[in-house]
C-alpha cells in the first residue's frame, strides 16, 4: 500500500508525494519548490526515487535541478528518472514521455497511466496511478485550468477524457483553488444543492487549514461546471450571461472559461 501526501508550497500549490508503507523511497509530482521537498524527506528519513512533471510551467518544475542534484549525492551518483511530456522543453527530464500508454514507477513499483491532456499547455500530461489521478492544472475541483497554450477544444475533449473515469477517482490538481472555483461555479449553478453542500465543507476544512484535496471525478460530474456543460442548466446559465445561443456544447464551454477569466 502507498499514501499520498500533500506538500504546500508557495501560496497555494501542492506538491504531491507517494510513499509506500514501510518503504523509504518516494515519488514526487510537480516540485516547483526543491526546498519543501528536501525539509519533508530529510526530516522523515526519505529517498527521492524519481519524479513525475504534467507540464513546464515553472511552479510545477522549478525544483528538478535541486532535487536530482540532492538525490545523486543520497544514490551513490546515480540519476533517478524523471518523466515528463516530450512535447515541452522541460529543463532536466531525462525520462521524457511521448506515446506510452504507461510507465512503471521503479523503486515503488507502481505503475502509472498516461494521459495526454492539451489546453492549458499544449503537452500537458496526466498520471493516472490506480484510482489516484496527478492531473496538473487541467482539471481543480470545481474549475479547470486557463487556456493559455491550448484551444476550448482541446481543454473541452481532455476534460471530457477525465470526466469518464470511474466516479471513485481521486482528483490530485495542484492548487488549492477550490473555494474560488466555488464562488464562481455558484455563480453559474446557484440551485446546485451538492454544489452548495460541497462549498459548505471545503469551507470547513480550510477554516481548519485542511486541504480541499483530492476530489473526485464523481463528485466534480455533479459541481463542476466545466464538466456539465452539456446541461440544460448550465448552457442556459451561459446564454442569460452572453445573450448568447450557441449550437456546439464545445462552444458553452468556451464562452464558460471567457467568463471565468474575467471575474
Amino acid at each position: 500500500m502507498y499514501r499520498i501526501i500533500p506538500l504546500p508550497a508557495f501560496n497555494d500549490n501542492y506538491i504531491w508525494l507517494i510513499k509506500q508503507d514501510n518503504h523509504s523511497a518516494v515519488y514526487v509530482v510537480d516540485p516547483g519548490d526543491a526546498n519543501v521537498v528536501i525539509q519533508y524527506l530529510n526530516a522523515n528519513q526519505l529517498t527521492l526515487a524519481g519524479i513525475l512533471i504534467t507540464h513546464h510551467h515553472i511552479d510545477h518544475t522549478g525544483g528538478i535541478s535541486a532535487l536530482s542534484t540532492f538525490a545523486k549525492r543520497h544514490n551513490k551518483d546515480n540519476a533517478i528518472p524523471i518523466y515528463g511530456p516530450a512535447l515541452e522543453n522541460i529543463e532536466g527530464i531525462n525520462q521524457p514521455i511521448t506515446n506510452e500508454k504507461s510507465i512503471i514507477l521503479k523503486s515503488l513499483n507502481i505503475k502509472a497511466t498516461i494521459f495526454a491532456i492539451p489546453g492549458h499547455t499544449l503537452g500537458h500530461i496526466a498520471y493516472l496511478i490506480d484510482d489516484n489521478l496527478f492531473c496538473g492544472d487541467t482539471l481543480f475541483s470545481g474549475g479547470c485550468g486557463r487556456l493559455f497554450e491550448g484551444t476550448p477544444e482541446q481543454m473541452h475533449a481532455s476534460l471530457s477524457t477525465l470526466s469518464q473515469l470511474p466516479e471513485n477517482t481521486k482528483v490530485f490538481c495542484t492548487h488549492e483553488y477550490t473555494l474560488a472555483n466555488l464562488d464562481f461555479a455558484l455563480r453559474v449553478d446557484p440551485d446546485n444543492v451538492n454544489l452548495q453542500a460541497y462549498q459548505k465543507q471545503v469551507i470547513q476544512q480550510r477554516e481548519h487549514h485542511q486541504a480541499s484535496l483530492p476530489s473526485n471525478i464523481g463528485l466534480e460530474r455533479q459541481i463542476n461546471p466545466f464538466l456539465r456543460c452539456h446541461t440544460d442548466t448550465i448552457q442556459r446559465s451561459i446564454s442569460q450571461h452572453f445573450k448568447q445561443y450557441p449550437s456546439k456544447e464545445c462552444s458553452f464551454f468556451a464562452l464558460l472559461r471567457q467568463w471565468k477569466d474575467t471575474v
